[in-house]
């Protein structure tokens, strides 16, 4: 399936999109690219979810955090490379200009180098998880509590990003982006290489997530999510095993931010909010904790109905998302993946009731 995938990303998508001519029914319009790259980026997100809630039962309503961190971080980079193409022509971001900076701010520094922000983009939300999980984690913080701690890191971060006075644009945050590594970055080319990039990590995450959990210490972290008590009784630190987890987890949702701000073209305090992290949360659930490719086809899922929603009844979005999740978790605890689960097994059982033999009360001979 991994290999399919790939061939229709890295062969097909590009020469539907750059080969063929617009006006045929096989062209993919420039709209097709961004939204699917841009979905492809939120199931990278939804993989990383399910390996913390599906598989170590951590729910975290604040991995918007990570994500948005990864696109600030890839965010400066490119808002340096417009240069003097900005409206100020300086060598500023606009927006610096416009609140009288002076010059760059030591963070910035450096920020001009694709190697430097690519190491930013990784270490810096991968550091804030391990601090913050090791003291939650070694407190023995979880359940409700651990999900609405994560919750107020993330509003109070969405609230600092919003000042002024931080260097990150403000309410504004980053736009207007020209280039990436002296590519046009609205150029068709640039918009495939991206989406073929996405797909890649995608199915990197996929990959990387399934020998985790088939592993010992996916078999260690199934046991903790179940039984934490007993693990620990018989000589397991449940704490580096939720630690590992959880930083891997952030570390995966920064990477997907930083694919996402190039596609989109923009990066601001919103996607902290909370409302985008419980969302993370419902993706998973409508397609199937515990399952990795679940989460996967409930982002698609969620975001093709929230694309289209949006657009035809932009007032009714909020109203059916919140039932779609309340159904979720009453009649589908498995997701559309447990639902197909069902409905396979049951066209493949046998004709007759088995039952009734065992509800008469015979016996095999």
């Amino acid at each position: 399936m991994a290999g399919l995938f790939l061939a229709f990303a890295l062969i097909a998508v590009p020469v539907m999109h750059l080969v063929v001519p617009p006006e045929s029914p096989l062209h993919l319009s420039t709209y097709f690219i961004t939204l699917t790259g841009k979905i492809l980026c939120y199931a990278i997100v939804a993989v990383a979810m399910d390996l913390i809630w599906g598989y170590g039962g951590i729910l975290s309503l604040g991995h918007g955090l990570f994500f948005a961190l990864g696109g600030y971080a890839f965010g400066m980079y490119l808002m340096r490379q417009i240069g003097r193409d900005g409206s100020y022509q300086s060598d500023l971001p606009d927006f610096m200009v416009f609140l009288d900076w002076p010059e760059l701010p030591w963070f910035w520094l450096g920020s001009d180098s694709i190697l430097w922000v690519a190491l930013l983009v990784l270490v810096v939300p991968a550091l804030i998880a391990f601090i913050f999980g090791y003291f939650a984690f070694r407190s023995r913080i979880k359940g409700v509590y651990f999900s609405i701690i994560t919750q107020a890191l993330t509003y109070a971060s969405m609230l600092l990003f919003f000042r002024n006075e931080t260097g990150f644009g403000g309410n504004n945050g980053f736009t207007d982006f020209k280039r990436i590594l002296g590519f046009s970055i609205t150029a068709p080319e640039t918009r495939v290489v991206l989406f073929a990039l996405s797909a890649l990590a995608l199915v990197a995450t996929l990959l990387l997530a399934r020998y985790l959990v088939t592993s010992r210490f996916g078999r260690v972290l199934t046991a903790i999510r179940d039984a934490e008590a007993r693990v620990m009784f018989i000589g397991y630190d449940p704490l580096w095993y939720k630690l590992f987890v959880w930083t891997l987890s952030a570390l995966l949702c920064a990477l997907a931010g930083a694919l996402y701000v190039p596609q989109v073209g923009i990066i601001n305090p919103s996607e902290m909010s909370v409302a985008n992290s419980i969302e993370i949360a419902i993706w998973v659930a409508v397609g199937g904790r515990g399952t990795l490719i679940g989460p996967v086809l409930g982002a698609f899922l969620v975001n093709l109905a929230k694309s289209w929603f949006t657009v035809s009844f932009p007032e009714y979005w909020l109203f059916f998302l919140g039932t779609l999740f309340i159904v979720a978790t009453l009649y589908l605890p498995q997701g559309v993946i447990g639902l197909y689960a069902r409905l396979r097994a049951g066209r493949q059982r046998p004709p007759g009731n088995p039952t009734v033999g065992a509800a008469s009360g015979a016996r095999p001979s």
